[in-house]
């Protein structure tokens, strides 16, 4: 069986890390399955609208990591998966999957990919954007607002009260794992070309 390569990219919410991501996957097409974390929230088909509102979407333990890692281990050993859909509008997992099928390069994106050890350990290149706070407020703000049907308010609430606290508590402290580090998010195009030219070499 041929060798597959895991690459991490994680880093603080509204980095840049799903713009790397995107990049990697567009420049390489068939080559590379991307898994977003995100798309792996838990279901909370139990609770109203309102309660799924109030719950800490920043906290591991929001996060069905366990069936990430299952569905990384799949396609490792060349089967495809039914990859989850999460709905940001009704703060919950949608009824429809996305089928993913095996590749040689598998992407793993999201903010909270390296502070579970068992996941980070099958990452064999960990990738961490690093882009500044003020940056990455702004930009959670417009993307919220413009793509997610969200009001100001909510959103600043929501990245004081746990987007924040969470960042500093559990995403922050893994920067220390990772392999590379990308100052200024997707837009650093030297650091993405080096991606691109490790990827070229091993495939």
């Amino acid at each position: 069986m041929e060798e597959v390569v895991i690459i991490g990219v994680a880093g603080g919410s509204a980095s840049g890390k799903t713009t790397v991501a995107n990049r990697l996957k567009e420049e390489f097409a068939e080559s590379v399955a991307l898994l977003n974390h995100d798309c792996y929230y838990k279901a909370h088909d139990e609770m109203p609208f309102e309660e799924r509102c109030k719950l800490n979407y920043d906290h591991p333990t929001a996060f069905d990591t366990e069936r990430l890692i299952q569905d990384i281990l799949q396609l490792k050993n060349g089967n495809s998966i039914e990859r989850p859909v999460y709905d940001y509008a009704i703060h919950n997992r949608a009824k429809e999957t996305v089928k993913v099928e095996p590749a040689r390069v598998i992407i793993v994106e999201g903010f909270l990919i390296y502070e579970n050890i068992e996941l980070r350990d099958l990452m064999d290149i960990k990738i961490f954007v690093d882009t500044d706070a003020d940056e990455r407020i702004i930009r959670r703000i417009l993307r919220d607002v413009k793509e997610r049907g969200r009001s100001l308010d909510s959103v600043i609430n929501q990245y004081t009260e746990t987007v924040k606290p969470m960042h500093e508590q559990f995403v922050e402290p893994t920067k220390k794992y990772a392999d590379v580090i990308i100052p200024r998010g997707g837009m650093n195009e030297v650091a993405v070309k080096m991606l691109i030219e490790r990827i070229k070499a091993f495939l």
